[in-house]
């Protein structure tokens, strides 16, 4: 997959957004967050390589993960959709079964910020992490708690994945 040129202070990172649903894959629900990642990340700078809903089936869905990872070389993967408590919901599973590298605290800064609106996000099972050198992230699938959780994390992701990637700059900014 051939990259935009880039300059050090303002790279295109190259996301892939993955939504969770058996109704969406379905052609039974329109997936309203995801659309509403897609505009987000676009808007602040993120190439949207690849937009794909499927199914909650576990297996699936980590490899799907690791394609975009290890085959598309994408810089950020955000899903959307599968992380609560309902039967179906095996994103974070399927996430924690591809990771290399766990990084806890993009998840528990989420739920910590939406405890602030909602006392179900206790419910939310999210994960991040790293496979190779693309950050996985797990976001809700109600376009509501998407947009407030992208939020939180937005401020932290490019340097994320610079340093992700070997970048240099310091981290106490």
């Amino acid at each position: 997959m051939d990259r935009p040129p880039t300059s050090p202070r303002h790279p295109q990172y190259q996301c892939g957004i993955l939504t969770l649903s058996d109704k969406g894959s379905a052609g039974l629900r329109e997936d309203e967050s995801g659309e509403l990642l897609k505009d987000i990340l676009s808007r602040q700078g993120f190439v949207v390589a690849v937009y794909q809903v499927i199914a909650d089936e576990e297996t699936l869905i980590s490899e799907t993960l690791i394609d975009w990872c290890d085959g598309l070389r994408l810089d950020l993967i955000v899903t959307t959709g599968g992380t609560g408590v309902s039967p179906r919901d095996r994103t974070p599973e399927a996430t924690m079964a591809v990771l290399d590298r766990e990084i806890p605290g993009i998840s528990e800064a989420m739920r910590m910020k939406s405890l602030m609106v909602t006392p179900r996000a206790m419910l939310s099972r999210g994960r991040s992490g790293i496979r190779g050198q693309t950050l996985i992230i797990n976001l809700p699938g109600s376009t509501k708690a998407a947009r407030e959780n992208i939020a939180t994390i937005l401020p932290c992701l490019t340097h994320a994945i610079d340093k992700i990637q070997g970048g240099s700059d310091d981290c106490g900014g």
